[in-house]
């Protein structure tokens, strides 16, 4: 949904705070995301970990932000001003207009989660969840008043990756979905409606189909790991960037896409099998960039050069979007 779509009487005042409840990897960007937008965020995380870095991990995010030309160097100490790492759940959401978990990807623990937080809010205060699979008419199943409950799903990193998912449950209300839509458009996200409420949403479930078919083609040796992923960065990865799936084909002609599709559909892999690579790389602990081996190999002495190194090319690709919609 475009930000001229939403009633600005819908935005979320910011003279009410905000709160997110995790500090981790989407957590502190979330936190971010919302204190450029002009909000006073109070958040906390019950990891003594995440809690005491979370301020100096938003530093760097802004810093880097600031080299890239995407913020004012000078605003950066007013933006970390805006957020407060509280010591309780009851500091953190008291008197907040919304209240977003980022809690880990378990469905009791954020059911769990959400029926703590509700007694301590207003029963108009939004509670939405940063959930990549789960509905929130599950999540939300057992709330007082589930119809201010919403999953608004971000991608990493969410203080640079532009769009969210935005999906309303069973008994969520139109309010709550609009409140949210045009909160999250007014800090400059790319908000997203989605019609439908099911597993995964809409992102998740057309990667996870990419994946499937990637995971295929390295099990059957097709490629190496390495031109797999230079194919698809310099050809459809550059294309869905600039145009999205259904734009690209209706340029190839819808023709010439009907005859792709019933050519190559019978001999793609179609089945819920989770593919054998991710298999042996989880039974051998091989979980990615976090664990130091994934596909590739991320040394110790290396993976913070690696992941700024990461978020400075995705904010090159999001600089130059802007430019091109600024532009338009």
């Amino acid at each position: 949904m475009n930000a001229t779509d939403n009633n600005p009487a819908n935005v979320l005042s910011r003279d009410v705070p905000v709160a997110v409840i995790g500090l981790g990897t989407m957590g502190h960007g979330i936190a971010q995301a919302f204190a450029m937008g002009g909000y006073t965020v109070r958040a906390i995380d019950e990891t003594e970990s995440a809690a005491g870095s979370a301020l100096a991990r938003i530093t760097g995010n802004l810093e880097q932000l600031a080299t890239v030309g995407l913020l004012v160097a000078e605003q950066i100490p007013d933006i970390l001003g805006r957020i407060t790492v509280c010591d309780t759940l009851e500091d953190t959401v008291t008197g907040t207009g919304l209240v977003t978990e980022a809690a880990w990807e378990n469905l009791d623990v954020k059911k769990q989660l959400l029926g703590l937080i509700e007694p301590l809010v207003d029963e108009h205060t939004i509670l939405a969840s940063n959930s990549s699979s789960f509905p929130i008419s599950e999540s939300a199943r057992d709330l007082a008043h589930p119809e201010r409950a919403v999953v608004t799903h971000w991608f990493n990193p969410p203080h640079v990756i532009p769009v969210v998912e935005v999906v309303g449950g069973e008994r969520t209300s139109d309010q709550t979905v609009d409140t949210a839509l045009a909160t999250l458009e007014s800090i400059g996200k790319t908000a997203i409606r989605i019609d439908k409420e099911l597993t995964g949403f809409l992102v998740n479930r057309v990667q996870v189909a990419m994946f499937r078919e990637v995971f295929d083609l390295l099990d059957r040796g097709v490629a190496t790991a390495s031109e797999i992923d230079r194919a698809i960065r310099g050809s459809m990865g550059l294309r869905l960037a600039a145009l999205g799936p259904l734009a690209i084909i209706d340029y190839a002609g819808w023709d010439i896409s009907s005859a792709t599709f019933a050519n190559l559909a019978p001999d793609m892999r179609g089945d819920a099998e989770v593919p054998g690579t991710i298999k042996q790389m989880v039974e051998s602990g091989h979980l990615g960039a976090k664990s130091g081996q994934g596909v590739y190999s991320y040394p110790a002495e290396t993976i913070d050069e690696k992941i700024r190194q990461r978020d400075a090319d995705y904010l090159s690709l999001v600089k130059l979007l802007h430019s091109e919609e600024d532009s338009a």
